[in-house]
């Protein structure tokens, strides 16, 4: 965060409820918070200025946009110097499919999210783009049974 702030049970309920529909009008959230129009939009900016409320964003139905396959990848690599782990997270995050990539503590090492039209789709990612990169030792697939839930904040 940029500036540390202290957050109280009003600014808690704000996050919650933008967290919810970031889309709210400013009235609209603080009847929910219990506060007048004037004091919410103070502490929503304040929350924003400090870095808490990092950005707002549309959450889009992925099968819309053909990328309804979504898989995950744990990752194993050879690469022990600073050099291939930057290079090789470089070429993974420019990667479309990836849309969501982390770097872990321990095994595996990473940890991809990928988003296809389908299992040729997938296939066709793996075989073309993430096995064939040097730094990759071993790849283990997740596919998802059921979606029980997506996002939540802490």
């Amino acid at each position: 965060m940029g500036n540390e702030i202290t957050l109280d049970s009003i600014d808690r309920d704000i996050l919650f409820h933008l967290s919810q529909n970031g889309r709210l009008t400013n009235v609209d959230l603080a009847k929910r918070v219990g506060l007048t129009p004037p004091p919410c939009l103070r502490r929503v900016k304040r929350l924003e200025e400090a870095g808490v409320i990092t950005g707002y964003r549309a959450v889009i139905n992925p099968q819309a946009l053909g990328r309804g396959l979504e898989v995950l990848i744990d990752v194993e690599i050879y690469a022990q110097d600073r050099k291939s782990f930057q290079e090789f997270e470089d070429t993974v995050v420019s990667y479309e499919e990836v849309i969501e990539f982390r770097r872990m503590y321990g095994r595996p090492d990473y940890f991809i999210r990928v988003a296809v039209a389908d299992h040729a789709a997938y296939e066709a990612f793996i075989t073309g783009k993430l096995s064939g990169l040097p730094a990759v030792l071993r790849l283990e697939s997740h596919l998802t049974m059921k979606e029980i839930t997506t996002s939540r904040t802490t």
